[in-house]
Parts: C-alpha cells; structure tokens; sequence
C-alpha cells in the first residue's frame, strides 16, 4: 500500500510542479516573472544585473515552460506504468516479455 501512495504522490507532484512550470513565467498569477525580489536581491548582490536580464528573457521562459512539458509527460508515463513502479518498488523482479 505504501508502494502505491508513492507512485501516487509522485505523479501529483509531477502534475502539479508541470502546470506550475508552465504558467508561472507567462501568467501574472504567481507575480510578475521579471519582477521577482528575490531576483532582484540576488542580480544586485551578485553585481551582475545580465542575471535579472537573462531570466527575463522570453527564451528562459520557454526553457521553464519546457521543463513544465516535461514534468507533465512523466507524470503520464508514471501513470500508464502504474503496476511496474509499484512493483520495482516493491522489490519484485520486473516481468520481461
């Protein structure tokens, strides 16, 4: 039982971190992307303002919301080899066909 809550849980984080990725850095929801004070604090500490410039940038939005894809499509895959995580988990032998 334990085995199966994992994968579960897995595959909500998965899901969740996914739709997160993809929408934070277009959406104003989570905050204006550009405008992050944690950036901001970091870009003026380290000296190098191309930092705050460089995650600004549509191009590293779009590795973010790559990322977000990515997560999204583990989580399927999660999802459709359900019974094999549970049972590598488990410890059992995988099943070769």
């Amino acid at each position: 039982m334990v085995e199966k809550l994992t994968v579960i849980f897995f595959i909500t984080l998965c899901l969740l971190l996914g739709f997160y990725l993809i929408l934070a850095p277009w959406d104003t929801l989570f905050g204006n992307w550009s405008e992050n004070y944690l950036l901001a604090v970091v870009s003026d500490k380290s000296g190098l303002p191309a930092i705050q410039r460089t995650v600004s940038s549509n191009w590293f939005r779009g590795a973010v919301t790559g990322l977000g894809v990515l997560n999204i499509v583990i989580a399927f895959w999660e999802a459709a080899h359900f019974e094999k995580s549970v049972k590598m988990l488990q410890g059992q032998p995988e099943d070769r066909k």
